[in-house]
């Protein structure tokens, strides 16, 4: 029975110094900058102040059983890196350039440059698919403003085209508009200012000076320069109006407005075309009667609306004849059947449309101007 109460008493003794060397144990924790298990804080997140010594602030992984004073540079949890300096990361090392972003990632695979090219063509099929148009039922009004449209063509600035519309200069189907923000539709709605149409952006006007050599085609197929040279890389075809020789220099007009293109060359509407001719003289003074009478050639008479002599020097004469026939040959025709073969021929005036000082081979947009100049001419 003493025997049985020295053990009890040395277990008592035991037990006394098991918690002697917890409490030990527990000193040599704080004295480490670890806190014990009943102190821990579980704040979410890592502070910015997490040291090599984490405190009793640290975060969840900041502060754990197995850190030590030589903790990563953010805290000591288990892992190290960014969320705590652990076995893996304590040490000198902790800071050091693969201590960054938590445990150390290899970076995968680069991708191939033909999946980086499907994606990029996905992502464009994505953004470019064309605008639904949405019913009247969501708002959404038909047509362009009025003074949009005037100023897309050219008229002037946004500001300016409203001051033609309170000036009421500018009509729609016939009816002067007076009113601010109408809708029209402009490859539908006739537009005119001061009674001239105006040429809306899906029409294109252009006149070429055309050079000796040329051959009067968009495209010719015994590969000789044609018109189609001058007009290339354009976002649609044109046509020319109507035929110059091969050897006749001058303007001709190129657009892809069939109705306009068809009229001007139409005999019913009598669009007048002049030319300069240079030729040999002495030249009689009925030989400008004689062409307005008319000229009888193999396909019927010819005859001039016009005749004048613009420069003679010698026997060299320069004149300038106007008519609105377009047959082929007809100025030289003419004059050859009267006597007087012509040595150079050129065309200075397309109806309302003039050469003026245009160089030889050039190309220019017609004005908005002249484009209703010339639809007025053939009533449009």
């Amino acid at each position: 029975m003493r025997s049985s109460g020295r053990n009890s008493r040395g277990s008592g003794s035991g037990g006394k110094n098991y918690r002697g060397a917890g409490n030990r144990r527990d000193e040599q924790q704080q004295r480490a900058g670890r806190p014990r298990p009943e102190e821990r804080r579980y704040d979410v997140g890592d502070g910015p102040k997490a040291g090599p010594k984490a405190g009793p602030k640290a975060g969840p992984k900041g502060g754990g059983p197995k850190a030590g004073p030589k903790a990563g540079s953010q805290g000591g949890g288990p892992r190290g890196g960014s969320q705590g300096g652990g076995p893996r990361t304590g040490g000198p090392s902790a800071g050091g350039p693969k201590a960054g972003g938590g445990r150390g990632r290899k970076p995968g695979p680069a991708r191939p440059r033909e999946y980086e090219a499907q994606i990029e063509e996905r992502n464009r099929a994505r953004h470019d698919k064309p605008r639904v148009k949405l019913p009247k039922t969501f708002g959404e009004q038909e047509g362009e403003r009025l003074q949009k449209v005037l100023a897309r063509a050219g008229m002037g600035s946004r500001r300016a085209c409203e001051d033609l519309i309170d000036q009421a200069r500018v009509e729609v189907n016939g009816k002067i508009v007076t009113e601010q923000g109408m809708r029209v539709d402009p490859e539908k709605d006739e537009i005119k200012v001061d009674g001239l149409t105006v040429a809306t952006q899906s029409y294109l006007f252009f006149a070429l000076n055309k050079p000796a050599g040329v051959v009067s085609t968009m495209e010719d197929p015994d590969g000789r320069q044609c018109l189609g040279d001058y007009v290339t890389n354009r976002e649609t075809r044109l046509f020319h109006v109507g035929r110059l020789d091969t050897e006749t220099e001058g303007i001709i007009l190129l657009t892809n407005h069939g109705e306009l293109a068809h009229r001007l060359t139409h005999p019913r509407y009598g669009v007048q075309k002049t030319y300069l001719a240079a030729i040999q003289g002495p030249l009689p003074r009925d030989l400008g009667k004689q062409l307005k009478s008319g000229i009888q050639l193999e396909d019927g008479y010819a005859r001039a609306d016009h005749f004048r002599v613009v420069q003679n020097t010698g026997k060299n004469y320069l004149v300038e004849v106007s008519l609105h026939e377009g047959r082929k040959h007809i100025v030289r025709r003419m004059l050859a059947e009267a006597g007087f073969p012509v040595d150079k021929l050129v065309r200075t005036a397309f109806g309302p449309i003039a050469l003026g000082d245009q160089k030889s081979g050039w190309l220019r947009r017609l004005t908005n101007t002249e484009v209703g100049m010339l639809m007025r001419e053939v009533d449009l």
